[in-house]
This record gives C-alpha cells, sequence and structure tokens, in this order.
C-alpha cells in the first residue's frame, strides 16, 4: 500500500486530471486506477476540487466581445462577396442623423431579427476610425478606454450613458464623446431598442 501511497503523492493524478501527462503516464495512471479504489475516489476529488477552483475564480465574459466579433467576420464577409469599403464621416458635436442616412437606410444594415441583448453591424473600419450601427436592448456594461474615443450619435430610442458620476440623457440626434480613462456605461430608457451609429477613433 505504500507503493499506492507513494504514487498518489506524486502528483502525477493532479497533471492526469489537467491532461498535462504523457501517453505512458496517462495509461499508467489508468491502470492503478482500474487496480486500486483509492486511486480512483483520489481523481475524483482532484477533479471536484479544481472544479470549484475554477468556478469561484471564473471571470464573467464582457458580453459585448461576442458582439463584436461576430460584427467583425460579418463585416470582412461583406468585403469577400464584392462590398466596397467606405468611410462614414467622424462624429462630431454638430454631427446629425442624416449625414449616416447612406448606411441607415442600407437595407441590408437594418435589424433583421429579434434583439437578444445587442446587435452591431460595422459600416467602416480603418485603423484610425472604426464605425458601426449599434441596437442595445437593455445597455452596455462598464468599460474604460485608454487609446481611442468613443463616440455616440443616439439615432432611435433613448438611453443614459453615464460617465464617472455624471448622467447624460441621450435622445435621437444627441452626440456624446466620452473622454479617455473614463469609466462608463449605457442604459436604455426606451421601449424599443437604442439604435446608435458609434465610432471608436484611436487617441
Amino acid at each position: 500500500m505504500d507503493s499506492v501511497r507513494k504514487f498518489i503523492d506524486s502528483g502525477i493524478l493532479e497533471l492526469y486530471v489537467l491532461e498535462q501527462t504523457s501517453s505512458f503516464e496517462q495509461q499508467e495512471v489508468e491502470v492503478m486506477a482500474s487496480m486500486h479504489e483509492e486511486v480512483r475516489r483520489e481523481i475524483d476529488e482532484i477533479s471536484k476540487a479544481l472544479l470549484g477552483y475554477a468556478r469561484a475564480h471564473a471571470i464573467e465574459p464582457d458580453p459585448m466581445v461576442l458582439p463584436f466579433l461576430m460584427a467583425r467576420i460579418d463585416y470582412m464577409e461583406r468585403l469577400k462577396n464584392g462590398e466596397q469599403p467606405s468611410f462614414p464621416p467622424v462624429l462630431n458635436k454638430d454631427s446629425k442623423i442624416s449625414d449616416y442616412d447612406e448606411w441607415l437606410n442600407r437595407p441590408d444594415l437594418q435589424l433583421d431579427k429579434p434583439l437578444d441583448q445587442v446587435m452591431i453591424r460595422i459600416i467602416g473600419f480603418t485603423p484610425e476610425v472604426s464605425s458601426a450601427i449599434v441596437w442595445l436592448q437593455h445597455g452596455a456594461p462598464p468599460e474604460t478606454h485608454t487609446d481611442e474615443l468613443e463616440q455616440f450619435l443616439i439615432v432611435e430610442g433613448t438611453c443614459e450613458i453615464v460617465i464617472g458620476q455624471q448622467v447624460n440623457h441621450m435622445k435621437p440626434g444627441d452626440v456624446l464623446i466620452v473622454p479617455l480613462h473614463q469609466p462608463h456605461y449605457v442604459k436604455v430608457t426606451s421601449d424599443i431598442p437604442c439604435k446608435i451609429l458609434l465610432q471608436r477613433v484611436a487617441a
């Protein structure tokens, strides 16, 4: 039994559970587990402990990562299928919704299915400026930008864009530029999704 205890204490079972063993070591562990109940129990305990640790230290994924990823894939597919790159004007305090009619009125850039949380359609991209149409059902989580200015033009619906402690009540036609290093988030206040022309401009 001392040899079994020594095998358990060697650390190989932890490596086995983490799938870090060689094929020879894997086979060795599985043979020992088939022969000794205490090895099987130890593998189960290690698995439960690692799962508990992973759950306790899990980081909630940013809900905006997947929509932005899907938007990039969609944009690349559109370019591959013949869409010509376009360059929407950079937002400023005098920008109007009508400045972006070329993109806002395109049939293929409309919300074409029920909105779950967020939908993003990229309409222009350069290393300096990315432009997108965004629909938010409830809002967007807190974030802080250190190397790009985030700029909003509200197209439909209403929302609050909170920058630090400042609450900005936004309606169609309103423009807001978020300063660098300022935490901010968006809360939709209308019964309909808030449709936004969003730009990120390299600082």
